[in-house]
Parts: C-alpha cells; sequence; structure tokens
C-alpha cells in the first residue's frame, strides 16, 4: 500500500496554503542535490537545508489568503516546512554516529515527485526527441554486443517515445487556450503574439520541428524493423543465451513459463513504434496545424488594429459637421474624386489553391440472369463430385479401420491387414499416418516400426513397405 506508515498524509503539505512556497523549496532542492548545480553531494545538514528553503521562500509568491504575520522570518518559516516534509515522508532525517549530525536527504518516494514537481516547472534541458534514435542505437548494440542491458535500454526509450508525445500535444493544446483566453481581450493581443513567437523560437524550432523532420518516427521505424528483424534471425544459441539472461534480470517480465521474454520485449518495442507511426504523430500535426491557425487569427487580427489606428471615423464626422455648407462640399467632392479612380489589383497567388477533382466511380449495377447449366455440364460436375468422394478418407475412418483389423491384440503386421472394400484399400494407403503427433487422442498412441522386409506379389501394390503397428499407452497416463 502506498498510504501506509511515514507515506499516509504524504500529499499535505501540498494541500495547504502554504502550498506554492512548499513546491519551491522541493524544486529548489532537488536542484541543489541531483542537477548539474550539485555542489553538496546527497546528504545535507540541517543549516544548509534552512538556507536552501529560505532562498525559496524568496523566490515563491504568496498565494491569495495566506497569513504573512504567522512567521518572524523566512527562517523560521524554512524551519517549520522542513519539519513538515520530514513528518509526511518527504525527506528523511539520518544521523552521523561518529559526528551525531543530522543529514537530510530525500525519500525514494519523494524523490520521484519532486523530479515530476521540477518537471512541470521546465527549468530542466531535456532532449525528448531523441528517444527514438536512443533506440535504435540501443536496438543496433544489442544485436553487435548481446549484451541485455541495451535491449532493456531500448524498450524503455520506446515507451518514452509514446509519453514524450503525449506531453507536446497537451503542451501545445494548453497554449492554445491560453491564445484564446488573451486574444478574448483586445489589450492582451500583442502580448499573446510575442509569446506566441516566443515559443516558436524557443520551443518549437528545438524540439517539435527536428521531431517532425530529423528524428521523425517515420524516419528511423524502417531500420528499427530491420534490427529487430535481424535479431529474430540470430542463431538458436544466442537466443537462448540472451533469453536465460532476459529471465535472471528481469523476473517481473516472466508472465509465462513458455512464453518468451526475448520475444515480448522485441513485439512490445515494434507495436510502440507503430502506434507513434500511425497514431501520435498523425495527432501532433493536427494539433500543431490548430495551434497555428489560431495564431494566424491573431497576426491578422494584429494587422487589422495597425490598420484601424489611424482611422478616426468618428472624429471625421465630427469635424465635417462643424464646416458650413461650402466646404463641407468641397471636401466630399474631393473624396470622391478619389475614390472614383480606376485600381487595378494582382490577385494574391497564396489565395489561389488548385482543388483536386476526384473521378467519378462508374458502377455497373445491372444484374444479368444466370442460365440453367446443360446436361453435360450438369454430369461432369456430378462426376467430380462422386470422384472426390470415392477417393477422399479423413482420420476417423482410419481409427475405425484399424480399430476392426487389431480386435483384441495391440500389435499388427501391416502385411496382415484386410482389403475387402475400395474404402479398406484407401485406408491401407494412409493407415501410416496414424502414427503422427496430432491422431493422439485419450491417452494412447500408435507406435511405428519398419520391418525392413517389402511386400511383393500383392494385386493392388507392385510392391510397399512393410510395418509393425502398435498400440501404446502414453508415459503420462502410465504414470497415473
Amino acid at each position: 500500500m502506498f498510504f501506509s506508515d511515514e507515506r499516509s498524509q504524504f500529499f499535505r503539505p501540498l494541500t495547504g496554503k502554504y502550498r506554492e512556497q512548499i513546491a519551491e523549496c522541493l524544486r529548489l532542492l532537488h536542484e541543489r542535490l541531483y542537477s548539474a548545480r550539485a555542489d553538496y553531494g546527497e546528504s545535507l545538514r540541517r543549516e544548509q537545508v534552512l538556507d536552501i528553503f529560505s532562498e525559496a521562500l524568496e523566490r515563491a509568491p504568496l498565494l491569495e489568503g495566506e497569513d504573512e504575520g504567522r512567521f518572524t522570518s523566512s527562517r523560521e518559516q524554512a524551519s517549520w516546512i522542513l519539519n513538515q516534509l520530514v513528518d509526511y515522508g518527504w525527506l528523511k532525517r539520518d544521523k552521523d554516529e561518529a559526528s551525531f549530525q543530522s543529514t537530510y536527504p530525500f525519500s525514494r518516494t519523494g524523490r520521484l515527485f519532486t523530479q515530476t514537481l521540477a518537471e512541470v516547472d521546465g527549468r530542466s534541458v531535456r532532449t525528448r526527441h531523441r528517444n527514438t534514435r536512443n533506440t535504435l542505437n540501443a536496438l543496433a548494440a544489442f544485436l553487435d554486443r548481446g549484451e541485455v542491458y541495451d535491449l532493456l535500454d531500448a524498450h524503455e526509450h520506446s515507451e518514452r517515445i509514446i509519453a514524450d508525445f503525449t506531453d507536446i500535444i497537451a503542451e501545445l493544446e494548453e497554449r492554445k487556450r491560453e491564445l484564446v483566453r488573451e486574444v478574448e481581450a483586445q489589450q492582451l493581443v500583442q502580448q499573446a503574439s510575442d509569446q506566441f513567437f516566443e515559443f516558436m523560437e524557443k520551443r518549437f524550432q528545438p524540439d517539435v520541428a527536428i521531431r517532425l523532420s530529423a528524428d521523425s518516427v517515420e524516419k528511423h521505424r524502417d531500420r528499427i524493423q530491420n534490427t529487430i528483424a535481424s535479431i529474430r534471425r540470430k542463431h538458436n544459441s544466442w537466443k537462448q543465451a540472451a533469453e536465460r539472461e532476459l529471465r535472471r534480470l528481469a523476473p517481473d517480465l516472466v508472465v509465462n513459463e513458455d512464453a518468451s521474454v526475448l520475444w515480448q520485449l522485441l513485439d512490445s518495442i515494434e507495436t510502440r513504434m507503430r502506434n507513434a507511426s500511425e497514431i501520435m504523430l498523425p495527432a501532433l500535426r493536427r494539433t500543431l496545424q490548430g495551434f497555428t491557425k489560431r495564431a494566424d487569427i491573431i497576426i491578422r487580427q494584429l494587422n487589422y488594429l495597425h490598420s484601424q489606428k489611424h482611422n478616426d471615423i468618428v472624429g471625421l464626422c465630427r469635424e465635417l459637421s462643424g464646416l458650413d455648407d461650402r466646404e463641407f462640399e468641397q471636401r466630399l467632392n474631393a473624396a470622391g474624386e478619389l475614390m472614383a479612380e480606376l485600381r487595378v489589383g494582382l490577385v494574391d497567388p497564396a489565395q489561389n489553391r488548385l482543388r483536386e477533382r476526384r473521378t467519378q466511380r462508374v458502377v455497373q449495377s445491372r444484374i444479368n440472369d444466370i442460365a440453367s447449366p446443360d446436361a453435360a455440364t450438369l454430369r461432369e460436375l456430378l462426376t467430380q463430385q462422386l470422384l472426390d468422394k470415392a477417393f477422399n478418407i479423413n482420420s476417423g475412418a482410419l481409427r475405425d479401420y484399424l480399430r476392426d483389423a487389431l480386435g483384441a491384440s495391440r500389435r499388427i503386421d501391416s502385411r496382415d491387414l484386410p482389403i475387402d472394400s475400395a474404402a479398406d484399400l484407401l485406408a491401407l494407403s494412409h493407415v501410416i499416418e496414424l502414427g503422427s503427433a496430432e491422431h493422439r487422442s485419450g491417452g494412447f498412441h500408435l507406435k511405428v516400426e519398419q520391418t525392413h522386409e517389402p511386400i511383393t506379389g500383392e494385386h493392388y501394390f507392385t510392391r510397399r513397405d512393410g510395418f509393425l503397428l502398435e498400440l501404446e499407452q502414453d508415459d503420462d497416463k502410465q504414470h497415473h
């Protein structure tokens, strides 16, 4: 259970009125411990943690409803936050037996959730578009060296491909909603356009553009499938060694003793690549298209506002109303002459789009009457049916023939099998087939042993091999 022991109220620090400040303290502590700025190692003493929390409190804003007078200083609030995080399982208190000083590392659960908070904040740099190439490189390394760790890495990277697509689609949808909200207020149009161009320059160009071109899953999908096919064609000894190592290192992946873990991982990677190429990539393109359409609306609105900036219709009408009749007439005549001029404009080529016309499919819906077949055709069909039935024999007929021939015994020579009819002759020619594995039933099977003495001088066969047919019981039935 997750909510047990010290984790019974794990999320309580993030539900109170100081939640934003506590989240900032966790993000900054995670940055000092696990990012490139880490300079204290994995464990910090109390004073060092309080210094980090005091710095975070200066950054974090106060939410509405927070009591600013509860703590006399940021140091006091940092101490209270530290105690809260220790009490609810985010941090641990370890005591050094030599120096008798306490250190405050992250608990495993606290570190995982804090890492998510840090990634949502967006301060860390992630090359999310690299996972497709990482999957290909890991599979190629596994093909060359046979290290199962490379296959497990490829499986993990392929899982992140779908997650990365989901993240970027969600981010585009969120930014589109922000654009819609900001455009509703006319004074925020310029701000919305600035944010759009900043996103296109700092987010789209380094990540989304690469995902749609250089690192497209469509580009690497064929190479990944070819690499997986090469792995499947490896020698059986090579695949058996990889299977044993996978079962030893990842026992959780063993679902069934008869199912191959190696095949399971390869099939999973193929499925994820197919879903990423056929489902997630088109979804990303549709989302990006909707986002750019929204930005196009913003740019058009900006152009319209700019064109209307110096077009004060109300002020012009007020000015014309103060003129006398003579000057008023002159102004209108001059405006009419300017408006009456011939203006020739060219059509914008961008507005002309050729639509591909679909050709209408011609469907012949006439139904011709089929004439009844003549007597010769009916005779030929009947003859073919009779021939098919005459030379058709099934496993049930074979077993009945052999049962009648064996009688009370369990062993018979093929030369002693009777031939009393055409059906017996056909059964004799196929009786050896009863020794195959698919004809086992009821715990018995037929043992066929060649006598190495050919049988000759018969009416129906010029020469045929001799066999001893013996009915035996399976081993598992004997044990019971």
